[in-house]
């Protein structure tokens, strides 16, 4: 039977802080709560398994209409038959309930399951359902954005779905990082900008963050692209024009298109209308159609033209000492960098580097400049484990003191066993 979701005044759900903050926290870890990272897991890969394709919306610079492109790109989907679900992972400022017109909805649940609210076709969740009042500010810091992040990927019902579309805040902060870390196959991101090269300039970041968590940059999206009056068809570059396109050619990405300005936009926000079902046959409207259509019509599938998907290959990371996984991982003799390919989970590659001179916060930079995205540990300490995440790269711990192959092959075949943290420090 269904019933309301509890909260606390932090606006958790009653019950479910302790979860989300085990498995991200890392404090006080026990051999019973690796257990339930493990369960945590693969129930995340479960429900990601049944969503065919998932795309990410950014942006380096807030103010650049992301959340109204991440929704009209969601609804327009939906028009076109396929099932959608709109993730809003912006913690601290969540949008789309208000641009959908669901403020004040209430979350369901059966059991540890949220169930979605749903518009239509479109499965919606955001953190703005959980709050008791919309004036509510939630001060929390990385690892509580990553509990309840998770959460909505784990815990929410979100069934079969054609597409996946997540709405980050702008920046290239712990909310965009805690997806792409949780959706491992994401097909790519849509990133926004305006003309202007204040905006152009922070965007360039996002697309550098996107490169360097191996995710796809499906295009980029000029957005308040010119004025075009309602009355006389006449364009007005208000705030310049190109800026995109240029960054586009600039990082060798796709351009997708440009939208104009149109004040329509910004009321059928307010209204809890979205744009594209209102007004779809204004210039913008078609604007909108156009800059949706390549992912429509090719994206994000194998050999489409608009991108290339994210490479099969994975480059894994194993301390060693003595030619065996090393348990102080910290103090480890070489590294083995372990390339596989991860459709045939099959070994490709190997080779061996030394250790560079030990150096507090060294290692994960340098890793990561190897191109590393997993490193497989005995042991690590809790604040090198958030240095690691902060540069992209997953870390398991509790390894055994295996030869790396043997390792490397028992985690493409999901059976690696791992046990507690190996680190005293």
């Amino acid at each position: 039977m269904n019933r309301k979701v509890e909260h606390t005044d932090a606006g958790h759900e009653v019950g479910q802080c302790s979860e989300g903050e085990r498995a991200d926290h890392g404090a006080g870890c026990t051999a019973g709560e690796d257990d339930q990272q493990i369960i945590d897991q693969r129930k995340l890969d479960g429900r990601m398994g049944r969503i065919a394709h998932k795309i990410l919306v950014l942006s380096g610079k807030g103010g650049v209409g992301k959340s109204t492109m991440a929704v009209n790109l969601a609804l327009s989907l939906m028009l076109q038959g396929k099932r959608v679900g709109l993730l809003d992972v912006d913690i601290h400022g969540p949008s789309v309930p208000g641009m959908l017109g669901l403020e004040g909805q209430t979350i369901l649940t059966e059991g540890e399951t949220m169930l979605p609210v749903e518009l239509g076709d479109l499965r919606v969740m955001s953190i703005g359902f959980l709050l008791r009042n919309k004036e509510d500010a939630l001060i929390w810091r990385g690892p509580m954005k990553m509990g309840v992040i998770k959460q909505f990927l784990k815990d929410v019902d979100w069934g079969d779905l054609d597409y996946l579309v997540v709405d980050a805040p702008p920046g290239t902060g712990d909310e965009p990082l805690s997806v792409c870390q949780l959706i491992e196959n994401a097909d790519g991101a849509v990133v926004v900008t305006t003309p202007q090269e204040v905006a152009v300039a922070a965007v360039r970041r996002s697309i550098t963050f996107c490169r360097k968590l191996n995710l796809p940059v499906l295009g980029i999206v000029e957005n308040m692209s010119g004025f075009v009056c309602p009355h006389c068809g006449e364009t007005t570059d208000i705030f310049m024009t190109g800026g995109g396109e240029r960054l586009a050619k600039e990082m060798d990405v796709p351009f997708l298109g440009r939208i104009p300005i149109d004040f329509n936009i910004a009321a059928s926000g307010d209204a809890g209308m979205p744009y594209i079902e209102r007004y779809p046959d204004t210039a913008t409207g078609r604007a909108f159609a156009e800059v949706i259509r390549p992912i429509l019509e090719g994206s994000p599938t194998a050999g489409s033209p608009l991108c290339e998907r994210k490479e099969e290959h994975m480059r894994i990371a194993i301390p060693m000492a003595a030619g065996k996984l090393s348990q102080h991982f910290g103090h480890c003799e070489r590294f083995a960098l372990i390339d596989v390919d991860q459709a045939n989970k099959k070994i490709i590659d190997k080779q061996e580097l030394e250790s560079p001179e030990h150096q507090p916060g060294l290692l994960p930079h340098w890793l990561a400049e190897k191109g590393v995205t997993v490193v497989i540990a005995g042991g690590m300490g809790e604040s090198a484990q958030k240095l690691f995440s902060e540069c992209g790269i997953r870390v398991l711990i509790g390894a055994p003191a295996e030869a790396p192959e043997t390792l490397v092959e028992a985690f493409m075949a999901g059976t690696l066993k791992t046990g507690g943290n190996q680190c005293d420090h």
